[in-house]
C-alpha cells in the first residue's frame, strides 16, 4: 500500500487500541456480568477479555494488499480467549473462509486481504445476549455499549476513507443485519452510520449480507443467485437490496 495509506492505517490502528481501553475502564462491572452471563448458560470458560480489539490487526503490513473490510457482530467466546484476541476465529471465521477459499474469482484470501472489524468490541457467548448484559450490568454497561457501537461505526468509517483512497470503489461488506433494525441491539451502530456516511462519497459502497454462521450467508447466496449471472454481480445485487432496506 501507498505510504501515506499505511501511515493512516498506523493511526487508524492505535486510535481503535486506545478506544477499547478506554471502554473496559467506563465500564468497571462488565467482566463481572459477562462472567456471570457465561455462569448462567453452563458454558465451561472464563472471561478473559471483556473488550476485544482485534490483534489480527496488528499482523497488517505495509506490504498487505487490503481489498475489503467485513463487519461482524461482536466477539464470542473464542474471539475473546487470551490466545486469540482476534474477530471471526470461531465457526462462523471457518465459512467465511472456506466461501473465499471456494471462490477464486473474488480474488480474496480471507485472512489476508480482509479488515474484519465488529459492531461492538464488546463480549458476550451470543450476540443477542448483549441485551441480557446491559440489565446484569446496569448504566454504566448499557451507556459503554452505545458509546462502544458509535465508535466501531466511527472507525469503519476512518478505514473506509483509508483504503478508498486510490479506489474509491473499495468495498464494506456489513454481515448480520437482523440486529440492526430499530429496536435491535445495534441501532445505535446503525444510526451512527447514516448520520457519519451521509453526503460521502462512500456510502455507496457499503453491501449488507445475512451472516456467516450456520451457513446463511451461503445459503442466501444460492438461493438469490440467478442463471448465468457472474458471483461478483449476484453478491452486488443482494448487498445493494439489503442495504436500501435497512440502511438508506
Amino acid at each position: 500500500m501507498l505510504l501515506s495509506v499505511w501511515e493512516n492505517f498506523k493511526k487508524a490502528r492505535e486510535f481503535y487500541k486506545r478506544e477499547t481501553e478506554k471502554l473496559s475502564l467506563k465500564m468497571p462491572k462488565l467482566k463481572t456480568a459477562q462472567q456471570e452471563l457465561v455462569n448462567s448458560r453452563s458454558l465451561s470458560y472464563t472471561v478473559e477479555t471483556p473488550v476485544v480489539y482485534n490483534k489480527a490487526l496488528d499482523d497488517v503490513t505495509q506490504d498487505s494488499e487490503i481489498k475489503l473490510i467485513l463487519v461482524a457482530d461482536n466477539p464470542g467466546r473464542r474471539e475473546q480467549a487470551f490466545e486469540n484476541r482476534r474477530y471471526l476465529v470461531g465457526p462462523s471465521g471457518k465459512i467465511a473462509e472456506k466461501f473465499f477459499f471456494n471462490n477464486p474469482v473474488l480474488h480474496i484470501d480471507f485472512r489476508k486481504n480482509v479488515i474484519i472489524l465488529n459492531k461492538t468490541p464488546v463480549h458476550t457467548p451470543r450476540t443477542a445476549e448483549l441485551r441480557s448484559l446491559c440489565r446484569l450490568g446496569g448504566p454504566s454497561v448499557e451507556s459503554g455499549l452505545a458509546e462502544s457501537q458509535k465508535m466501531m461505526a466511527a472507525l469503519l468509517l476512518k478505514f473506509h476513507q483509508i483504503f478508498a483512497c486510490g479506489n474509491e470503489n473499495f468495498p464494506v461488506w456489513i454481515t448480520g443485519y437482523s440486529e440492526m433494525k430499530k429496536g435491535g441491539v445495534f441501532e445505535d451502530y446503525t444510526n451512527e452510520l447514516r448520520k457519519i456516511y451521509k453526503d460521502t462519497a462512500l456510502e455507496n459502497n457499503i453491501f449488507l449480507f445475512r451472516h456467516f454462521s450456520m451457513n446463511q450467508f451461503t445459503i442466501d447466496l444460492k438461493k438469490q443467485a440467478e442463471e448465468k449471472e457472474p458471483l461478483t454481480k449476484t453478491l452486488k445485487r443482494i448487498g445493494i437490496s439489503y442495504r436500501k432496506r435497512f440502511l438508506w
